[in-house]
């Protein structure tokens, strides 16, 4: 690995993040072992717990692992390992270097070349994450009580309510995706589609472990058959690039 993307100071900045990270975690489980102790529980249910929660919070982690593989190769490894290792998620990281460089001409299918788009990307997957740091202590029981004013006047209203800022949220991306042409298309179909399976199967066979893995599953099924899409369908149905 090369260029200003993979920088030596980059790398340093996200060794100190993930060192702080990880010190939080051990600080808090720390915290938390010695007060199970104190309140009398057994060493064995305790272990058990820690380890019950270590495996349902990796699995889950697979999408942002896949989240940071796709990143890297227009950005480099360090900006999304610092970004989905903190307050970044995947459904908002991509969107948010894919329209911040799409806006300045590049695109996530190429490594940046240039420091000025890097930095307003960097400033753009940033900046929308400060917001709810400033929104959730401010104004969250402003907005719960707004909604649960609605929910005791008609429950059903209320339902619509959430339903609609769900569906709203979904749009937006939704759009972003069904941009590029018949391909991005089919990659959405194909992954919605395998998350339907994973659902029929959780409800139907009662794979509860299943929960876990339908999220990865759905973003690698899809990846996989979109490799395949791409060798099949005609070029002038592609996005330009492929």
């Amino acid at each position: 690995m090369h260029g200003f993307q993979n920088g030596l100071f980059l790398y340093l900045l996200g060794g100190l993040v993930g060192v702080f990270v990880i010190s939080q975690s051990v600080f808090f489980l720390t915290k938390a072992v010695s007060r199970a102790r104190e309140m009398g529980l057994e060493r064995a249910l305790i272990r058990k717990t820690v380890v019950s929660s270590a495996v349902f919070s990796v699995l889950p982690s697979v999408s942002i692992l896949l989240g940071i593989i796709t990143l890297s190769y227009a950005l480099g490894l360090p900006l999304p390992w610092i970004r989905l290792s903190v307050l970044g998620a995947v459904t908002y990281e991509l969107p948010a270097a894919t329209a911040a460089m799409q806006s300045l001409g590049a695109s996530i299918t190429e490594p940046v070349g240039s420091t000025q788009v890097f930095s307003a990307v960097a400033w753009v997957m940033t900046l929308g994450c400060i917001s709810p740091l400033i929104i959730i202590p401010l104004f969250l029981k402003k907005i719960q009580k707004g909604v649960l004013s609605i929910q005791k006047k008609d429950n059903r209203w209320g339902q619509i309510f959430m339903s609609a800022l769900f569906l709203g949220m979904i749009s937006a991306f939704l759009g972003m995706g069904v941009s590029g042409g018949l391909l991005p298309i089919l990659v959405l179909i194909s992954s919605a589609l395998i998350m339907g399976v994973c659902a029929a199967l959780i409800k139907m066979c009662k794979w509860r472990w299943l929960e876990n893995f339908a999220l990865p599953l759905s973003m690698l099924g899809a990846m996989a058959l979109a490799v395949w899409y791409a060798q099949i369908l005609p070029v002038e149905l592609l996005p330009p690039g492929f």
